[in-house]
């Protein structure tokens, strides 16, 4: 007796020529619906599924395969003697072949207007049904979700050598492709639901990465799917080397920051902070302001801008060595001059004003930390001053400028800035005047007139007396210390503007 295969796909990418290699390996086929049709059409001698269940498709096809000749016939154990009589009994014969992709869920919920009707309807029952009972029974069923599989499987099946071991292989990518889309559809259940109980997210590949942060460290890039927001994962590669994992952090980085303003802007980051963020009546006053910021430590750099990069720009960019240049579109003379340089890497995104609200992930030993997005922002009615010296309308943007800065850089976190350009960023380091002197060295003489953001408040005051003595004239923090007033009393001293948020930026 022949064995069998039922074929039921949603992607019929390659099934017809698949079919029939099965048909001249004297394999009967099963089909159902729409698979059915196509196979038939295409002169494959496939039967109905209705002719081994002996009932009707119903319910407007919610039911077709849940039945137990099908079921039966997929998850019989073919050496326990009580499956094999219990199938002989019911006259259900034995299904070898299980060839299954599923509704189009993920396709559905990514379209535009789409209805939660339309999103319900393709939830697929049946199919993850088969699946993982085929997946559950790989000693004796070969199942497929992929049709990437196809040419293997019948290569193996035409040398005699299909194995229990490739199609735990197979078995392997069943469980996953439905613990995928099951995972998107709880998703989109529980959306309103910020931490649930139980934390299912689901990735798919996006790019396999030559290493991770060192050569001997494996890496991979995943995409979340159904992130709509302006995202790297979004992005076009124009031109360059392939992204490694230290751009792709990097790169990330740069693309956060520059999101933060609407004005035209520039930003470079080196190790995931900003060394020099510039704004301007045009990209090129943009780029010019951040590079001034730190000629030295732009060089090798990531750059993300927030308009096109046009001739001008490109120019600048041009003239100095850079990792990587992300913008919503390059004019072709700005392309032509930037891609004379073989490595840069140019990548194209384009909606870079799409925002979603996301979580953030971070992997521990044995765990994962959530939180939701930073998104937490600052306006000037927001500020209150705490000092004798009020602030004036061009200190007050300075400050919120610098605000927005210092929330990407790691804590302990200082930035220096004046005229809508950073001129001294202090990073990641164990107190926070450690962070504040690596600021005030690096602005040098343009600390004079600059203000000061802090990402957290001062536990005491010796970073304002280091400002002081650079010549800051205005400071922002949070505020909250048990000895806020002895910063404050040191702002009066020298007729500083101090300002509070009442709200902390830190970033670990």
């Amino acid at each position: 007796m022949n064995k069998k295969a039922l074929i039921s796909v949603s992607d019929k990418t390659g099934v017809v020529e698949f079919a029939k290699q099965l048909e001249k390996l004297h394999i009967d086929i099963i089909s159902t619906g729409g698979t059915l049709k196509t196979l038939l059409d295409a002169d494959v001698k496939a039967k109905a599924v209705e002719e081994i269940t002996k009932f009707p498709e119903m319910l407007d096809g919610r039911v077709k395969t849940l039945h137990p000749n099908v079921h039966g016939g997929i998850l019989a154990n073919r050496s326990d003697e009580s499956h094999v009589q219990t199938l002989e009994e019911a006259g259900i014969g034995f299904i070898d072949f299980v060839i299954v992709n599923l509704y189009p869920f993920k396709e559905t919920i990514l379209k535009e207007n789409v209805t939660d009707k339309d999103i319900i309807e393709n939830i697929d029952i049946g199919g993850p049904t088969m699946l993982r009972a085929a997946a559950k029974n790989f000693q004796d069923v070969t199942v497929i979700v992929n049709p990437e599989d196809y040419e293997k499987t019948i290569e193996l099946l035409s040398k005699e050598e299909l194995d229990v071991d490739f199609r735990q292989q197979l078995a392997g990518k069943v469980f996953q492709h439905t613990a995928n889309y099951d995972a998107m559809i709880a998703n989109y259940f529980t959306d309103n639901e910020t931490f649930p109980d139980e934390l299912t997210i689901t990735y798919e590949k996006k790019q396999s990465l030559r290493y991770g942060e060192n050569p001997h460290q494996r890496a991979v890039f995943y995409e979340n799917v159904l992130d709509h927001s302006a995202s790297l994962t979004k992005a076009e590669q124009l031109h360059g080397k392939e992204m490694s994992y230290n751009n792709i952090q990097d790169a990330n980085a740069a693309l956060e920051i520059v999101l933060e303003y609407e004005e035209p802007a520039t930003v470079a980051v080196k190790h995931m902070n900003p060394c020099g963020i510039g704004l301007g009546e045009n990209l090129e006053i943009a780029f010019q302001r951040a590079y001034d910021a730190d000629p030295i430590s732009i060089f090798g750099g990531i750059i993300a801008v927030n308009r096109e990069v046009d001739e001008a720009t490109a120019k600048l960019m041009n003239d100095i060595f850079l990792e990587v240049v992300i913008a919503p579109n390059y004019t072709k003379e700005a392309l032509e001059i930037l891609a004379s340089k073989e490595n840069i890497r140019l990548l194209k995104l384009e909606n870079m004003d799409q925002k979603q609200v996301m979580k953030k992930f971070v992997s521990v030993k044995g765990g994962l930390l959530a939180q939701t997005e930073d998104d937490g922002e600052v306006g000037a009615n927001d500020l209150t001053v705490v000092t004798e010296k009020q602030p004036t309308e061009k200190q007050i943007a300075d400050l919120l400028f610098s605000w927005k800065a210092v929330k990407h850089v790691k804590s302990n976190a200082i930035v220096l800035a004046e005229n809508k350009q950073t001129i001294g960023v202090g990073a990641g380091q164990m107190n926070r005047i450690g962070a504040a002197n690596i600021a005030i060295k690096q602005a040098g003489e343009q600390a004079k007139g600059a203000v000061l953001a802090s990402d957290a408040f001062f536990p005491m005051p010796d970073t304002v007396e280091a400002a002081a003595k650079a010549g800051i004239t205005a400071i922002i923090q949070p505020g909250g210390s048990k000895r806020d007033q002895d910063s404050i009393d040191v702002c009066n001293e020298h007729g500083i503007v101090m300002v509070y948020t009442n709200m902390r930026h830190f970033k670990h």
